[in-house]
């Protein structure tokens, strides 16, 4: 039996398989080795995933694939599979990126440019077994474009500049409880202002359809083009994408391709049964 892992910072989903008929998913706290000690992801493990799945043997488990957030130098992944390989004791163990499992999930086994679009952004060159050119994501400070932060920001800016209908800008900021008070000190004073940011995107898509909330989705989607996937110099090569943003957002960001002479490819939501696919070949 095979154990294929997508591991984030917020979730952690788990997939049993011997094959994709049989396939047992779990979803868990998510993991982050850069931010959690070892016990606590033990005790996650534990606890949430051999808790619920109960009835597979994890002495079952030949093979692990561990594609997790923070798993970004050489220790941390073997860190990693140490740990893992306290509770799948005959596996076969390999930890590496979240970014590595995206590129396999949405490309497969072929070249292509995979990229996520979530609460932050990122993305890579990949030549169909691992990624051979990335582009740092720099946070959503420095970065981060076409996320949810990213959009997040960009609609706050515009209501505070009236870039947008004033009925609109005011439906906005009453709906959320919103003055410039209240949006700076949540910026610039309280913890996580990226998670603040990335919580209007619920607004933007139900309103996705109003002609200045359709330029600014596209403005936003362009800019991760023009500062991330130009830069691997593969324009003939399919463009895909993983995370919340990319599903719900699709045709505005088909459309910002569109409009660069770029083609996008896969969308998907999670990358897990893409995973499954991988490693079932």
């Amino acid at each position: 039996m095979i154990l294929v892992t997508d591991s984030g910072s917020t979730k952690t989903d788990w997939g049993f398989f011997n094959s994709k008929a049989d396939l047992r998913t779990f979803r868990t706290a998510g993991i982050n080795p850069c931010h959690q000690t070892m016990d606590q992801i033990r005790e996650i493990i534990r606890l949430e995933l051999l808790s619920k799945a109960d009835d597979i043997d994890p002495e079952d488990i030949t093979q692990v694939h561990f594609y997790g957030a923070g798993c970004a130098t050489p220790s941390i992944c073997r860190s990693m599979e140490d740990l893992l390989h306290e509770f799948f004791p005959n596996a076969a163990i390999v930890a590496a990126s979240d970014m590595l499992g995206a590129a396999r999930a949405l490309c497969g086994r072929s070249e292509g440019v995979a990229c996520v679009l979530g609460t932050g952004s990122n993305s890579c060159l990949y030549n169909g077994q691992d990624i051979i050119g990335q582009v740092p994501s720099l946070g959503y400070i420095l970065g981060d474009e076409g996320s949810s932060a990213a959009l997040g920001r960009r609609l706050l800016s515009d209501c505070l500049k009236h870039q947008l209908p004033e009925a609109l800008s005011q439906e906005f900021m009453q709906r959320n409880n919103l003055d410039m008070d209240t949006i700076l000190d949540n910026v610039y004073r309280k913890p996580l202002p990226n998670l603040f940011l990335a919580g209007f995107s619920p607004f933007l898509s139900e309103k996705k359809d109003v002609p200045e909330i359709h330029k600014l989705l596209v403005q936003c989607f362009s800019e991760f083009f023009t500062r991330n996937v130009i830069s691997y110099h593969r324009p003939w090569l399919p463009v895909h994408f993983v995370g919340s943003v990319a599903e719900n957002f699709a045709q505005e960001l088909t459309q910002a391709a569109d409009m660069l002479g770029m083609t996008v490819g896969n969308i998907m939501a999670a990358p897990l049964e893409g995973l499954v696919d991988y490693h079932s070949n």
